[in-house]
């Protein structure tokens, strides 16, 4: 038997993207219904799925999975951008329930 979390509680919106914006990258709010690619200490409001003609297909909720910077302990544990597609832990960035983490491999999975 595998584990697996992709799908769960997922939830994607459209926004107008902010500057160059790719698959897989982490965002914030830019402006009003706007985002744009998170950079190093900026809360993470959700993962980009697509971006087509200036707009982003954002999921908001729901399991991801990312390369992570340091090491990030499981739990509910503050996370936020260290790079558009890196997390960091963060004392001061939003909880997220983080359910798997590899060190070693430096990646991390957790609930949006």
């Amino acid at each position: 038997m595998n584990v697996d979390f992709k799908g769960y509680d997922e939830n994607v919106a459209t926004f107008i993207v902010s500057g160059s914006l790719s698959e897989g990258q982490f965002v914030t709010i830019a402006d009003d219904y706007t985002v744009e690619a998170a950079s190093s200490g900026d809360e993470i409001i959700g993962c980009c799925v697509g971006v087509r003609d200036g707009y982003a297909a954002v999921q908001l909720s729901g399991y991801v999975e990312a390369k992570s910077n340091g090491t990030v302990n499981v739990g509910l544990t503050g996370l936020s951008a260290y790079s558009a597609d890196t997390v960091q832990t963060s004392n001061s960035a939003g909880k997220h329930k983080v359910i798997y983490s590899d060190s070693e491999n430096n990646k991390v999975g957790f609930i949006l």
